[in-house]
């Protein structure tokens, strides 16, 4: 798996029209990626399992991408095999009156990963540069008038907090969906034409295409002043479903075991407890 590819390296700036929505890396099919993915599913099981008892790091999981861009199947996918009680999802949607009345991190900040789990931010604060950013007038309901350096600071802000959270043992994972604008037009289209997906279809997703453009360019400044040496943006060719889920499970499972974690052992007084515990058992 070409990890570099997807990479975006601190101030190397990101154009996604020259990035390839339909990119495959070696893999020809989804058949041809089949094993790759279902190993990596395994194998995530395992390292969580490590993790989990370690619980030396949390780990926090961000996809942003357009509508329709595969967030929501790919979380269900790859995430398939691991312990359901190590797992948060969150989904952020328009914040609440009470969100509102905060600042724009508040929300996503008490609902983070504590040591030894595993939170999944579907959608996230990054929606507050991005959202926000193509229909300013959801700022009115914040209080806010935004002034010449308003994005700007609110990238140093999520700079300041990611830095914040790896420097607190939080390892945070940030993946980009990139899904072009004809696959879609498709999926909205398939969405329509079948009825077991119709409740997945919003005439507000209709309603965002009109505005492709602008959310492009505010992804890719978003995307090119958020990606840092502690937490850096990966961004997944996403028309293709399959190799979409077999890159985040890639990356997933080498960030993992990048760790090295090791389960705990009991050592000095607490072993020999443990060893007068066995004995009193095997005594019975």
């Amino acid at each position: 798996m070409n990890h570099e590819y997807l990479l975006i390296r601190p101030d190397q700036g990101i154009r996604l029209a020259e990035r390839d929505a339909g990119f495959t890396n070696e893999f020809a099919s989804k058949a041809d990626a089949r094993d790759k993915l279902q190993s990596d599913i395994a194998n995530l099981a395992k390292l969580q399992d490590v993790f989990a008892a370690a619980r030396s790091h949390g780990l926090l999981i961000i996809f942003q991408g357009m509508d329709s861009a595969g967030k929501d199947s790919a979380i269900k996918h790859v995430m398939s095999g691991v312990n359901p009680q190590g797992v948060r999802v969150d989904s952020f949607k328009t914040p609440t009156e009470e969100e509102a009345q905060h600042d724009f991190l508040w929300r996503c900040e008490r609902v983070l990963p504590e040591r030894g789990r595993i939170g999944i931010f579907n959608r996230s604060y990054y929606e507050e540069v991005l959202i926000v950013r193509v229909h300013r007038e959801l700022l009115a309901r914040e209080a806010t008038e935004p002034k010449s350096d308003f994005w700007s600071a609110r990238f140093e802000d999520i700079n300041a907090f990611e830095r914040h959270l790896v420097r607190s043992g939080t390892i945070v994972l940030k993946f980009f969906l990139h899904i072009s604008k004809d696959e879609q037009r498709k999926r909205l289209l398939e969405r329509l034409d079948d009825a077991d997906k119709n409740w997945k279809f919003s005439v507000d997703d209709v309603t965002e295409r009109r505005y492709w453009d602008r959310y492009q360019l505010a992804y890719e400044q978003m995307l090119s002043a958020t990606t840092t040496a502690w937490a850096p943006w990966y961004v997944i060719p996403a028309d293709h479903k399959w190799f979409a889920r077999t890159a985040i499970a890639a990356n997933l499972v080498a960030k993992l075991e990048s760790l090295d974690l090791r389960y705990p052992h009991s050592e000095g007084a607490a072993a020999a407890l443990l060893g007068q515990i066995r004995a009193q058992l095997e005594a019975e």
